[in-house]
């Protein structure tokens, strides 16, 4: 990974400055780019259709598996299948993401298909980050589709990171909470010029004690438009909370549609959802520092979607 672009990509979307300690699989362009397994943690390719199988040892302690795709040419068009299977009482860092470099005309996407299989009483931190650059005319598309099946006291932390580059994006989320299994849902995202976005989660809370909270935090500038349609489904004694923040700027539009649904008596469901202009008081008490109006408005966005 020689190559000064794909160095800046890999370090955008998994902050990587170089090859990771531990468990490894780096896509480029459609093909292999380099993997590494570790004793606990086994990558293997799909013999049916184009992705990879990573498998977590239970009990697996401690140890992180960092699977970037980078995309440095015009024309590339994929759809790649990744499956997680998380043991029993394992506790992992699993890092994600993608960044597309397109310098041509031709439209360059990339759709990746993850399912999550995590065991009883395991833990898991997964952070997938999205990321466009390139100086060409071409499209820089990247639709994300999550699959989570929590079993028995799990917990997962999802944070998805969207802010720079990105000129269409449909991410679709759907997750199923057995007995006691929480999830935590972050979403940050940014777009800018005739940006497209739109987020679909839904969460299934079928489990006894089972939790769930989804935070969005989101900020449109220029002629972009974001759409937003989070759902929480309480299916037994259960807990959730769907907040939904977004800063409107410039001509953007954006649409926010929070939905809980109750099936049983003792299921706790909150929303809330919110969209505004940047606060003036907060622009003129930055600007008596001897910032420019620009200057405070980058900020104030940069502390909202941190």
């Amino acid at each position: 990974m020689e190559n000064y672009i794909d160095n800046e990509l890999l370090e955008a979307v998994a902050d990587l400055h170089e090859i990771p300690a531990g468990a490894f699989n780096i896509r480029r362009n459609g093909e292999g780019a380099g993997r590494r397994s570790t004793e606990n943690i086994t990558i293997t390719t799909k013999t049916d259709k184009p992705g990879i199988d990573i498998r977590i040892a239970p009990g697996t302690k401690n140890e992180s598996v960092h699977i970037p795709v980078i995309i440095t040419e015009t024309g590339i068009d994929e759809t790649v299948y990744n499956d997680f299977y998380i043991g029993d009482g394992a506790d992992v860092l699993i890092v994600a993401g993608c960044g597309i470099h397109n310098p041509g005309s031709s439209k360059s996407e990339h759709d990746g298909v993850h399912r999550f299989f995590i065991g009883k009483n395991a833990r898991v931190k997964y952070v997938e980050k999205h990321y466009g650059q390139g100086e060409g005319t071409g499209e820089r598309v990247l639709n994300p589709s999550t699959i989570v099946e929590a079993d028995e006291n799990s917990c997962c932390e999802m944070e998805m990171v969207q802010i720079k580059g990105v000129d269409s994006t449909v991410r679709d989320t759907k997750a199923y909470l057995k007995d006691g299994a929480s999830l935590v849902i972050t979403e940050r995202l940014m777009t800018h010029g005739n940006q497209k976005a739109r987020s679909d989660i839904e969460i299934n809370l079928e489990g006894a004690d089972s939790s769930a909270q989804i935070v969005s935090r989101s900020v449109a500038r220029d002629n972009s438009e974001q759409i937003f349609y989070p759902r929480a489904i309480g299916k037994n004694v259960c807990r959730a909370h769907v907040q939904c923040d977004s800063i409107i700027m410039d001509n953007s539009k954006i649409r926010s549609i929070p939905e809980i649904a109750a099936q049983h008596s003792e299921a706790q469901i909150v929303h809330e959802a919110a969209i505004g202009r940047i606060n003036n008081d907060q622009l003129l008490k930055l600007m008596t520092f001897g910032l420019s109006e620009e200057e405070a408005e980058e900020i104030i966005i940069q502390g909202f979607l941190k």
